[in-house]
């Protein structure tokens, strides 16, 4: 199989081209990348260095969101092909538009809630993490609802980071999955539940890792756990959503675009 060194070249945190760059990628499943990010390439000094750490371990294929066209240059010179999130993509809607781009770093971070939201937002997430202050579940724009190890702490948490909303999340224990009801806590807030499960077999491996070969990460406990679970959320009307393929960043637009 064919390995490529990639390259994430950007004059803020990288995160835009990187997410670009593995969607892209994707759709190329028989070969095989390695990936750096170089973040805060924001001067044309840097900008050479990083030409001189691309150049040293070509070929290499490089994305970049450079959004000052002298920063792009060096590469340019270099004769090293930019994938540039800007230079192929923001002319022809400026074209549409009838109206030159101006460029400005970091400006699309600028289009995420502000970072006094966003800090709040997982302060909350850390101080309602698995089931804590259940009284606090009205400030809560979502509730995220599972047994251990579905993904819910991470999932709250990139919600607030990345998104600004106040995610809690609470675990179903096996005194909750023996009950015909969800808990009273959460049947007061029905609107904001999202249940999270995943197969059984990838439940069961994940708990292994934690607690190797007990009872809690055997597969029929794995089984029994998400079963019981997914009935609770079909007789309340909780929207499910299977994480078993997902990454964190899928996880949490999908709950997003759900609430």
């Amino acid at each position: 199989m064919i390995n490529y060194r990639i390259f994430c070249v950007s004059d803020h945190t990288g995160v835009t081209v990187e997410a670009v760059a593995r969607s892209v990628l994707a759709q190329f499943p028989r070969i095989e990348f390695s990936s750096t990010t170089l973040p805060f390439v924001d001067s044309v000094e840097r900008a050479r260095a990083a030409v001189a750490r691309i150049a040293a371990e070509s070929p290499a294929l490089v994305f970049s969101s450079l959004t000052d066209s002298s920063l792009r240059e060096p590469f340019h010179s270099a004769g090293i092909m930019l994938f540039d999130l800007f230079e192929l993509i923001a002319p022809a809607v400026g074209s549409t538009l009838e109206q030159p781009p101006t460029p400005s770093g970091g400006r699309t971070h600028g289009m995420t809630p502000g970072y006094d939201a966003r800090i709040d937002a997982v302060n909350f997430a850390l101080q309602l993490d698995d089931g804590l202050s259940p009284e606090r579940l009205d400030g809560a724009d979502l509730i995220l609802v599972g047994v251990s190890r579905v993904g819910k702490t991470p999932s709250a948490l990139y919600l607030a980071l990345q998104y600004g909303l106040r995610a809690a999340n609470y675990p179903l224990t096996p005194d909750d999955l023996e009950q015909p009801v969800l808990p009273a806590v959460l049947q007061e807030h029905q609107p904001k539940l999202r249940g999270l499960t995943l197969l059984p077999e990838r439940l069961a491996a994940i708990r292994q890792v934690r607690y190797p070969d007990s009872r809690y990460a055997s597969l029929a406990q794995c089984r029994d756990e998400l079963a019981a679970a997914e009935a609770l959320f079909r007789r309340h009307a909780v929207p499910i959503l299977d994480t078993t393929r997902m990454s964190v960043e899928e996880i949490a637009a999908r709950l997003r675009h759900a609430a």
